[in-house]
């Protein structure tokens, strides 16, 4: 029976080592035959996670596989992993190369007990390992996965680069340049028999650290205090100094191999010491699942339609302030370019605002197109002609402008106040604002809140962490974190969200782009009066007529904003509107027309009294001159000190001539209580309205994209069929010439043109398929696989199975032709 049974054993061996050597022969050798394997499906998956890959468009399989593992595209990719994906690829780069399944589930899981972390990390494991091969980061069959080389270089601890799992080297790594000697002595102290050579003392070491039997005995035999070392050790990081003489524990597990030395002053934890005290585990909390993003408060979807849409129209309120405030006399350009911090303080006061607030609307209208600098000799930002256009568009049209704008833009206004890597101040509308990332993390923040229910607010340290996992930060770089808070806030003041959760038409910008439908009906209509009262203010009860509205903001100062906009009227505002051309009489038909009350006693007499006395002197050109029919007044002005720095001296009984120009002399005269007039030449009262300058006309700045663009579906068909194409000419089986010297794999062995023309007019000739290399008109050389049907004029025509086409080739730019084997014709 014994002899049956091993007999069946051996033909149950026998049977299966040509199955496992077929499964090893078949299985990919390189990341190329791994591509080369995949259908056009999974390459153009591949090539729409790393649209970088495309730039250009790989002639082949193998250029395809070049590009992917190098550095800067795998970086790229290691970046856009999510959290358990990224510990998968950490986990790999510290396993043995190639990794068995099991082992790196073990990794992942540990080789303790099962508890629910463990099941859910191990049925995680196939998404994220999916993940990685789909990505081309991991290559080959479960019994045999690879991680790319360069993936591996990055993720692999060493002294200068610790690995996130806080693992170190290998035994064999750590006594690389350990003296046999040493290594010898290391050997005997563990109990372990000696050898006749380091490289079979290593390996015994190893097998030793690796053995969880004999581990545990050696460890049962370490000191108490010895236990303490390795706890600080184990989770990392795995180095520790010590002294010249160290303490009898840690000489104890120096003598022992289970530390080693690592410089002359440091030692460090082996990589199969540490897995060995962690149960296996490459990371200490795995995290396989993405954090749930839940519901913090909640409100009645029309409140927070109705908030939000408050903010929306407070949000074209400010726009509109702002730029017109810079309409006539706009702040400078620096000479690095951006916003003076001295003009960024005087724009935030006149908005009544903060600095940092401020600096959001001056880079949302910089992104809308609305603001630029003019360009001139003396340059300053001004209005563009777009603003005009805006300005007639329908209050829910012209936010939607702004919100299309904010949501792609990459200018972060957030950086505004702190500093670059060379230490000076970042400004607004300046040239180092864009961050590429800001767009996706607005993005995937809005979309996170809009997968909640309406009305519901989520958590942001919730939503933090949740895009902290999708995309985890393998630096010490914040930024994605600030960006999200950033647009959480940025998105509460635009309006599209209210009260922290998602509107109606906040859902439509992201849904279709256009969400002006659902926001005109919440935006109350404009009013075509105001609300006069005794105190010498008007109440306006709502967003007026601009006509209203601009005639209003001459004749009165804002004195609050909200839903209902409060004027004040003062001496200044009264004399201001008179000085823009309106006579006194203009200005009590226009409050008695606009006005849903009586004008105030008050009222009426502030504006008579202001006109009694407006105009009564007159400023010219001398260099500056006053007159006045009053020689009292003139006298009284001579008299009163304040005038002495205006240089003024009687000419005539009504004239006074002044050293200071007109303007100053202006302002001189109305500091001191006085209301003049500007004339001219011919003695007319000057109108003084200033035209509104304008830029030439400006486009919006185009946002800094986050690496090539997402290729489309077209340029994605195209280029796998022409990546296929070129494996196709590539891996052609060809007949080689007797006389030939063999040359490397898949090159083209060179023939003369008169073999070149032999070749091809014989396969015109026969019907058969040649294997032809090309050098185009812009030096780019391919391999090609042409069935030549007409050779004349220095030309071959043929159909071109790489391009599925009849495509036409110059002789002399052939470098060589092969005639292809019997089974590839």
């Amino acid at each position: 029976m014994g002899t049956g049974r091993r007999s069946g054993r051996r033909d149950q061996e026998a049977t299966n080592v040509p199955e496992a050597s077929t499964a090893a022969a078949n299985a990919p050798r390189s990341l190329a035959e791994a591509l080369r394997a995949r259908d056009d499906v999974a390459l153009t998956a591949l090539l729409h996670a790393r649209p970088d890959l495309l730039n250009p468009v790989p002639g082949d399989v193998t250029q395809l596989a070049t590009r992917a593992g190098t550095r800067a595209s795998v970086v790229r990719a290691l970046d856009r992993l999510d959290r358990f994906a990224l510990q998968t690829a950490e986990a790999l780069a510290v396993a043995p190369d190639p990794c068995p399944y099991p082992v790196l589930e073990e990794l992942l899981t540990g080789s303790g007990g099962e508890n629910a972390q463990d099941a859910t990390a191990r049925d995680a494991l196939p998404r994220a390992l999916g993940t990685l091969r789909d990505q081309a980061l991991v290559w080959g069959d479960d019994d045999r996965l690879r991680l790319v080389r360069t993936a591996r270089e990055l993720l692999a601890p060493s002294a200068q680069r610790p690995s996130p799992t806080g693992l170190g080297p290998t035994v064999a790594e750590a006594t690389a340049g350990m003296s046999p000697t040493r290594i010898q002595e290391i050997v005997a102290a563990a109990g372990l028999p000696a050898t006749h050579d380091p490289v079979s003392a290593v390996a015994a070491l190893t097998g030793l650290f690796t053995d969880p039997e004999r581990m545990s005995a050696l460890l049962d035999e370490a000191p108490a205090e010895a236990h303490q070392v390795l706890g600080r050790l184990v989770w990392g990081p795995p180095y520790g100094e010590v002294t010249p003489d160290p303490t009898p524990p840690v000489r104890w597990l120096r003598d022992r191999g289970l530390l080693l030395p690592a410089s002359a002053r440091t030692v460090v934890l082996p990589r199969e010491v540490a897995l060995h005290l962690r149960g296996g585990l490459a990371h200490r909390r795995t995290e396989p699942l993405a954090p749930v993003v839940g519901v913090h408060r909640e409100h009645r979807p029309q409140l927070v339609d109705a908030n939000a849409a408050g903010q929306a129209l407070a949000a074209l309120a400010t726009v509109e302030e702002l730029v017109k405030s810079w309409e006539h006399a706009g702040p400078l350009v620096l000479r690095a370019g951006g916003l003076a911090v001295r003009d960024l303080k005087r724009t935030a006061a006149a908005l009544d605002t903060t600095e940092s607030e401020a600096a959001f609307w001056v880079e949302l209208a910089y992104a809308a197109g609305l603001l630029a600098s003019d360009g001139e000799a003396d340059e300053r930002y001004a209005p563009t002609p777009a603003f005009d256009d805006w300005r007639e568009l329908p209050p829910a049209e012209r936010w939607a402008v702004l919100a299309a704008a904010w949501l792609p833009a990459t200018r972060t206004p957030g950086l505004v106040g702190e500093q670059d890597a060379k230490g000076r101040t970042l400004s607004a509308l300046g040239p180092d604002l864009d961050r590429s990332a800001a767009p996706e993390v607005r993005r995937r923040v809005l979309d996170l809140v809009g997968e909640l229910p309406e009305g519901g607010v989520p958590d942001p340290e919730a939503v933090l962490e949740r895009l902290a996992w999708e995309r985890p930060a393998r630096g010490t770089s914040d930024l994605r974190a600030r960006l999200a808070r950033w647009a959480l806030h940025e998105a509460e003041v635009l309006g599209v969200t209210g009260r922290g959760a998602l509107s109606a038409f906040g859902r439509a910008l992201l849904e279709h782009g256009d969400p002006a439908g659902l926001l005109a009906p919440l935006l109350p209509d404009p009013v075509d009066h105001v609300l006069l009262q005794a105190d010498l203010t008007a109440v306006a009860p709502g967003p007026l007529l601009r006509p209203l509205a601009e005639m209003l903001a001459v004749l009165a100062e804002v004195e609050s904003k909200g839903g209902a906009t409060v004027y004040r009227f003062t001496p200044g505002s009264v004399r201001r509107a008179l000085d823009s051309g309106q006579a006194a009489s203009d200005l009590h038909a226009f409050l008695a027309e606009h006005s849903r009350t009586p004008v105030p006693q008050p009222l009426a007499y502030l504006i008579d009294d202001v006109a009694r006395r407006h105009g009564h002197l007159r400023v010219g050109a001398a260099s500056s001159y006053v007159r006045c029919d009053d020689d009292a007044m003139l006298g009284e002005i001579l008299a009163d000190r304040r005038s002495a720095a205006l240089g003024l001296r009687r000419l005539a009984p009504t004239v006074l001539a002044a050293q200071a120009d007109p303007a100053a002399l202006l302002d001189g005269l109305r500091a001191m209580g006085y209301a003049p007039a500007a004339e001219s030449r011919t003695g007319d009262v000057l109108v003084a309205r200033a035209d509104a300058h304008r830029t030439p006309a400006r486009s919006a700045p185009v946002p800094v994209p986050d690496g090539p663009p997402v290729p489309d579906a077209t340029l994605l068909g195209a280029a796998v069929r022409a990546i296929r194409a070129g494996d196709l000419a590539a891996t052609a089986v060809r007949k080689e010439p007797a006389a030939a010297s063999p040359g490397a794999p898949g090159e083209l062995p060179r023939t003369s043109a008169a073999e070149t023309l032999a070749t091809v007019q014989a396969a015109a000739l026969t019907g058969s398929a040649v294997w032809i290399g090309y050098v185009n008109a812009d030096g780019a050389a391919s391999q090609r696989v042409i069935a030549p049907v007409r050779v004349e004029g220095g030309f071959v025509t043929g159909y071109d199975h790489t391009a599925d086409e009849v495509r036409t080739y110059a002789l002399h730019r052939i470098t060589g032709v092969a005639e292809l084997a019997e089974d590839q014709v």
